[in-house]
């Protein structure tokens, strides 16, 4: 079964020592998908540090990109200490990883 950008952004962070929640919901009232912050798929901590992570396809990284970075809390996210990570996956698992700082 092909695995989503979510599941192998758990996957590569797991392995990393990061302990890891999905903090995407499904709001059902309005049938949409809801991140944490508006952009955060997962939160992903270990010892010191604390990521929010996006986790899409690669054809789709630019585009994540700019909606975080004009994103009302993108500011206050970034302010807090927070490191925001996107990871944009392609179909055999290749994976280009992004930082905003």
């Amino acid at each position: 079964m092909k695995k989503s950008p979510t599941q192998r952004t758990l996957e590569k962070m797991k392995k990393e020592g990061y302990l890891c929640a999905i903090v995407e919901k499904f709001n059902s009232f309005i049938k949409v998908r809801q991140d944490l912050f508006g952009f955060i798929d997962i939160l992903a901590i270990r010892e010191k540090e604390i990521c929010g992570i996006q986790a899409t396809s690669k054809s789709n990284l630019s585009g994540r990109i700019n909606k975080i970075c004009t994103h009302k809390n993108f500011e206050a996210v970034r302010k807090s200490g927070i490191k925001i990570i996107i990871h944009g996956w392609d179909e055999d698992g290749d994976l280009e990883e992004r930082f905003i700082l």
